[in-house]
């Protein structure tokens, strides 16, 4: 009897998608996105890297909280 698991992880999140769907129809040359500049074609991939960014330093500030009152 076996008793393997396997899983799998991945795939594209909505940012990933959201970045193909624009790429695709910018180099197409279909619809308004077109005309936008690469920096919006491109701004799921930066925009979802700025939030994570900016949760990570809630998230460092809020344990610091924590730690320094924890520690009095």
């Amino acid at each position: 009897m076996s008793n393997s698991k396997s899983s799998s992880s991945g795939g594209l999140g909505i940012c990933g998608i959201l970045t193909i769907i624009f790429v695709v129809l910018k180099v197409t040359g279909t619809g308004a996105v077109a005309a936008w500049s690469w920096w919006w074609v491109l701004s799921p991939l930066w925009i979802g890297a700025l939030l994570g960014l900016g949760f990570l330093i809630l998230f460092l500030v809020f344990a610091g909280i924590v730690a320094f009152f924890n520690s009095r």
